[in-house]
């Protein structure tokens, strides 16, 4: 399942995606561990949500935790329409590995004319046909799960977060070169293309940095750049 932090990322994206434009109401279609889990964040933001699926039994499993449930065929046009997705801010597609569906839910919405679709992909390919067939905001929750752990399980940081395609902030202990200096002194940007744009004191909480921040031993950074600029840093200035 995909960790808080990431799952308020995606909520937020779903929520605001457009500029000027907040979603006061989504509907979220597909009960699986993403979507139930999509869901009760989008609730827990004060969100107003629904969430159906073809599934009777995950239905009446999620009735008692999620403000409105609904079984219903999202494949259909008709049935759709009947739900009222024209209605919600956003619409979000959680099928899990029903390809099928999970394209013929998508093109439904887009047919409907929905304005702000997401549809989660297992795979590029799976993503490519969404966007074809309407989606406008694709997301891969597995593949980006698995990028982050495989940046942490090594140890070189101690988080990795994607925020958009080829740009990223990760979390990692404060290298040997930096400590004792001052950020403006560093040269980062000119040197590894990335910029610390917080940092965390020894038994203390994360702060701005500025130009006059000192790096101290034990301070934990986040950078910001893209993945190649980040994982070079990462890398070469590795503890």
């Amino acid at each position: 399942m995909p960790d808080l932090n990431r799952l308020r990322a995606w909520a937020a994206g779903v929520t605001g995606s457009q500029p000027g434009v907040s979603a006061k109401s989504v509907l979220v279609i597909g009960l699986g561990r993403f979507g139930t889990a999509l869901a009760e964040t989008l609730g827990a933001l004060g969100i107003e949500v629904m969430a159906v699926d073809i599934d009777q039994g995950l239905v009446d499993q999620w009735a008692d935790k999620i403000a409105h449930v609904r079984t219903a065929d999202a494949t259909s046009s008709a049935v759709l329409s009947q739900l009222g997705a024209n209605s919600f801010d956003a619409v979000v597609v959680a099928i899990g590995t029903d390809i099928e569906a999970s394209v013929l839910s998508t093109a439904a919405l887009a047919d409907l004319g929905v304005p702000n679709i997401w549809a989660k992909a297992i795979t590029s390919e799976h993503g490519r046909i969404l966007e074809r067939v309407g989606a406008h905001h694709v997301v891969f929750p597995e593949k980006e799960m698995g990028e982050r752990v495989a940046h942490v399980v090594t140890g070189q940081v101690d988080d990795y977060f994607e925020l958009d395609d080829g740009f990223v902030l990760a979390e990692l202990k404060a290298p040997d070169e930096l400590i004792g200096k001052r950020l403006a002194d560093t040269d980062l940007r000119a040197k590894y293309q990335v910029t610390v744009v917080c940092i965390k004191p020894d038994g203390g909480s994360y702060t701005y940095a500025t130009a006059d921040t000192v790096v101290g031993r034990r301070d934990h950074l986040v950078i910001a750049g893209s993945v190649e600029a980040a994982d070079r840093f990462v890398e070469k200035t590795g503890r």
